[in-house]
């Protein structure tokens, strides 16, 4: 923010105007229109099949954000700007055009609503809420699937180097999309079984990846009998639901569960840091949607109301956090220390 408090509060009052022009550009494939070799936004405009004074100016305010770099009046890359090419082996460009589907912009332009009474903007503006929406729009839903994917691949090799899955046998996906972090811990744990549960359509999606050691388990973690298992994992499945929907799914976890089971949350903990960070923008994103980033107190709380208790959580390095718990047994007290690793 600007030292002076007018440019910061006019920087705030519109900053929307940045993001749009770098959803726009991500929508684009400007990223991918520019190799190695400086640019003419001309050249630029030409190959994504924009008006050349307009992109300009767009990439005037995102060169000033440091994405992308004008240099002698051609444009070249930046780190930033090469995450959006689409062969970036770390690309966020699905992540982008993500939250600028017409479906969570519309949602943020009615977050008042949120806020004046706490429940999500989205189930206001879509027949169905976010999820509804998704499932009826299967080129938005890509780019979905597309975002968390990507997404996932960055903090994956973090989640398999930060924690040791060599103990179980039977390790459960719960929520896992199309099976990425499972079969990455699989990989890595060959004495293991996995089986992914998601719903119908997402397993369908899932299909090919099927074999003796991993099985694919359609259902609605609602409704629906969890499997049998040693761990369960949940990737930032909590965060898409407010605390009486999560304490539904850590509920059906925990029946599911044995004596000696961990139960393993995937999220971004909202520090007690009180600047700006990636986890309490995002909390404001699970808001419009009707869930929400927690602390780890809030997760302890989570975890004692539904028969597990939080034993230790674990930074992995890459933005999420392994939050662990384990069954509580009828001598054991809810809450006992709590690990910060």
């Amino acid at each position: 923010m600007a030292d002076n408090p007018v440019e910061t509060l006019l920087q705030l009052a519109a900053g929307h105007y940045l993001p749009r022009c770098l959803h726009a550009v991500a929508n684009l494939g400007v990223a991918d229109a520019l190799d190695n070799t400086p640019q003419p936004v001309s050249a630029l405009a030409q190959a994504t099949g924009s008006d050349p004074a307009a992109l300009d100016r767009a990439l005037r305010i995102l060169s000033a954000n440091g994405v992308f770099e004008f240099r002698g009046g051609c444009v070249v890359h930046t780190p930033e700007s090469l995450m959006l090419r689409s062969d970036h082996p770390q690309s966020m460009s699905s992540l982008v055009r993500m939250f600028g589907l017409p479906a969570f912009w519309a949602s943020v332009g009615q977050l008042e609503y949120s806020i004046r009474s706490g429940q999500p903007c989205a189930d206001k503006v879509l027949p169905g809420g976010i999820w509804g929406y998704l499932a009826a729009h299967p080129d938005d839903s890509r780019i979905f699937d597309e975002a968390m994917t990507s997404k996932a691949h960055g903090q994956i090799q973090g989640v398999i180097t930060a924690y040791d899955f060599s103990s179980f046998s039977t390790i459960v996906d719960v929520g896992g999309g199309r099976g990425h972090l499972l079969q990455s811990v699989l990989s890595e744990t060959p004495q293991a079984s996995g089986i992914l549960f998601d719903q119908s359509h997402v397993i369908e999606q899932a299909a090919g990846i099927a074999s003796d050691r991993l099985r694919l388990q359609p259902g609605d973690f609602f409704n629906d009998v969890l499997p049998a298992g040693d761990a369960y994992l949940l990737m930032e499945v909590i965060h898409d639901w407010d605390d009486a929907a999560s304490k539904t799914i850590l509920t059906s976890v925990r029946r599911a569960a044995h004596e000696h089971s961990k139960v393993l949350l995937i999220e971004a903990i909202l520090p007690d840091d009180p600047g700006p960070n990636w986890p309490r923008t995002l909390d404001i994103a699970m808001l419009a949607i009707g869930g929400r980033q927690r602390t780890l107190p809030d997760y302890s709380e989570l975890f004692s109301q539904c028969g597990l208790a939080m034993t230790r959580a674990i930074d992995t390095g890459a933005g999420v956090s392994i939050v662990e718990a384990i069954p509580i047994q009828a001598d054991q007290p809810p809450n006992g220390a709590v690990a910060r690793l």
